[in-house]
C-alpha cells in the first residue's frame, strides 16, 4: 500500500491477450505464450520513463472451465522469463476470472480492474493510460477515468477500430503495435485527459 507521503504513480494498463501476446483462444499453457513483435521494446520504453506496467485482463476461460486457474501464474511467470532479459516486466496482474454471465463487478468494460490496481499500487489514474485491442478495453479506460486510451491493431484491434468508428467512439491513438503505442504515450500532448 502506498504511503500518503509518496507521490501518486503513473501506470500503463495493458490488456493481455491480443495486445501483449497472440490470442490462441483461452490460453491455458505457458508453452503456448507468444508475444507480439515489439512488445518487450515497448514495455522497456515505458518502464524507463517511470510507468508501472499493469495487466488488466478478462480471463473468462476460468469461469467457463476452459482454463485451469493454476495455470495463470505459470503463464505470467513465463511472460516474465521472456521479458526480463530484455529489460521489461509486468508489475502487477489484475484479472477477472468470472463467466460473462456471472454479473460480476470486475469484467471489462467496467473499470474495477483498473481502480483496484490503482488503489493497491498508489496509481494516479488521471496520469495513466490504457492499451488494448477491443472496445471493452476502451470502455474500461473511460470507466476508470484514465488520461488516454490507445487501441493496438494487433489481436482484434483492426476489427475493433472499424467497430469503434461506426459507433462514434474514438481512441486517443491507434497504433500498429505496442512499441508504437509506447512512443505515442511518451509524447502524449499535455492537453490530453
Amino acid at each position: 500500500m502506498a504511503s500518503f507521503l509518496e507521490a501518486p504513480r503513473r501506470a500503463v494498463f495493458l490488456d493481455r491477450d491480443g495486445t501483449l501476446n497472440i490470442d490462441p483462444g483461452y490460453l491455458n499453457s505457458p508453452d503456448d505464450l507468444r508475444l507480439f513483435p515489439g512488445v518487450p521494446e515497448g514495455l522497456k520504453k515505458l518502464r524507463e520513463a517511470g510507468f508501472l506496467l499493469v495487466v488488466v485482463s478478462n480471463q473468462s476461460g476460468v469461469g467457463r472451465g476452459l482454463i485451469d486457474p493454476a495455470n495463470l501464474p505459470r503463464i505470467h511467470d513465463r511472460m516474465d522469463q521472456i521479458l526480463r532479459p530484455q529489460g521489461a516486466w509486468i508489475d502487477h496482474f489484475e484479472l477477472c476470472i468470472h463467466h460473462p454471465e456471472d454479473g460480476c463487478e470486475c469484467r471489462k468494460p467496467k473499470g474495477k480492474l483498473l481502480t483496484d490496481a490503482a488503489r493497491l499500487l498508489g496509481i494516479d489514474l488521471k496520469q495513466s493510460f490504457m492499451v488494448g485491442d477491443k472496445p471493452v478495453d476502451q470502455g474500461a479506460a473511460a470507466a476508470a477515468g484514465v488520461r488516454g486510451f490507445v487501441l493496438v491493431r494487433t489481436g482484434e484491434g483492426a476489427k475493433a477500430e472499424a467497430e469503434l468508428r461506426r459507433s462514434g467512439q474514438h481512441p486517443d491513438f491507434v497504433a500498429d503495435g505496442l512499441s508504437q503505442a509506447a512512443d505515442w504515450i511518451l509524447a502524449a500532448p499535455s492537453s490530453l485527459g
